[in-house]
């Protein structure tokens, strides 16, 4: 899907033919929309690399294109292997346009394409890409706050679990920090690179922008380490509390059984076909059970003292 955006006096407009200061939003293109690209003077690597989920964040400068690529946070979905993962970003600067190519549909680029995005302006190129920058760090600031929201609510029920199954939905989104942390090191890298190449320098707004951007993206690394540390420090520990919680319910069976077994093994007694204590009164059953009775509340008490309950 390709669509073209300009600023107009209404608003942000989309519109049907590109013009110069337009911005142009492919997601996931056709193969008759690369073409389409590529007759507006793109290369065509410039529009194939951000199509390639395993593209490291980098900038290139062709005949006066400039392809910007990073990669952006994508919300999978709660039930997916990895919950929070990474994708490339293409945005590709030149004379006339500016491109942005994504493989799949974002929330970041349908906050600008829904102008949800104030004093958005698509013909300041270099200031709308360091907006989209900007965006980009605050929604893995985002990410990580649900992230974290998500690992407390599994905190509460891992302390009375017996089971693997809260471990391993930490493991989801310890993969979803890993993730996180590989590509905002790699958007860091992209980010100095671009403020040695001194195209924001022309303005002092935009260089400020900049500066706000690498912030943001190193506070987002920060963050991101911190979680991923207590994360691992977390399953660690719940492991034990898991073997610890397995245990108590063994300890507690085992007592159990213990207790019951006296009462079975005296009732085996006065079940054999011999002479027994008592067996000539009328209501003989009753003082074998008033003595199992009696012999299992000792257990108990015992058990309890000594901490085996």
């Amino acid at each position: 899907m390709v669509a073209i955006y300009k600023n107009t006096e209404q608003g942000l407009s989309m519109l049907t033919e590109p013009s110069t200061g337009c911005w142009i939003n492919a997601i996931n293109p056709t193969v008759d929309e690369v073409n389409w690209l590529q007759s507006l003077g793109i290369p065509q690597d410039y529009i194939t690399y951000p199509l390639d989920v395993d593209e490291r964040p980098r900038t290139e400068r062709e005949n006066g294109e400039l392809l910007i690529l990073l990669r952006i946070p994508y919300f999978e979905g709660h039930s997916a292997d990895i919950p929070y993962t990474t994708i490339p970003l293409g945005i590709i600067l030149n004379d006339r346009y500016l491109v942005t190519i994504c493989k799949r549909e974002t929330d970041i680029l349908n906050e600008f394409a829904d102008g949800r995005v104030k004093s958005l302006a698509t013909s300041k190129r270099l200031r709308f890409v360091l907006r989209l920058l900007l965006s980009t760090a605050a929604k893995y600031l985002i990410y990580l706050r649900e992230i974290n929201r998500t690992v407390e609510a599994l905190e509460d029920q891992l302390q009375l679990s017996t089971r693997n199954k809260e471990v391993l939905e930490l493991l989801k989104y310890q993969k979803s920090l890993t993730y996180f942390t590989t590509a905002l090191k790699s958007n860091e890298l992209m980010l100095e690179r671009l403020q040695r190449s001194q195209i924001f320098k022309a303005y002092p707004e935009d260089e400020d922008l900049l500066e706000d951007v690498i912030t943001e993206n190193q506070q987002a690394i920060e963050m991101t380490n911190i979680s991923s540390n207590i994360l691992s420090g977390m399953m660690d520990a719940f492991a034990s509390i898991i073997s610890n919680n397995l245990n108590a319910v063994m300890k507690f069976l085992a007592a159990i059984t213990v207790v019951l077994s006296l009462p079975t093994m005296i009732a085996s007694f006065y079940g054999m076909n011999v002479d027994l204590p008592l067996d000539h009164l009328p209501a003989a059953y009753i003082y074998p059970i008033a003595f199992s009775l009696v012999l299992a509340i000792i257990v108990l008490i015992v058990f309890n003292r000594r901490d085996w309950l």
